[in-house]
């Protein structure tokens, strides 16, 4: 596996867990954005980066995102994973 690779890994698992809230509990936090130290599964240690914003406007539909990166001179060259999460009704 490559660092990449490694990276992308760990991008979708983010993500996943960014989605496990539904829009209510969302909506009570967005915006919202948070980075911490993270570690790959070959014991990489990385950055990642989860924010919940509004899509357009508030009150509407939420983008969930996720970075995962080496660190902050190589922020543009890491992992990224974004996912909608709709309004319900």
């Amino acid at each position: 596996m490559t660092t990449d690779q490694d990276l992308e890994a760990l991008a979708e698992e983010e993500l996943a867990q960014a989605l496990a809230l539904d829009w209510r509990q969302l909506a009570a936090l967005t915006p919202w954005g948070d980075t911490f130290t993270g570690v790959t599964s070959r014991n990489l240690s990385v950055e990642v980066q989860r924010t919940y914003l509004w899509v357009k406007e508030e009150g509407g539909d939420i983008l969930a995102e996720v970075r995962v990166y080496l660190d902050e001179a190589h922020f543009d060259f890491g992992a990224r994973r974004s996912a909608l999460i709709r309004k319900a009704g």
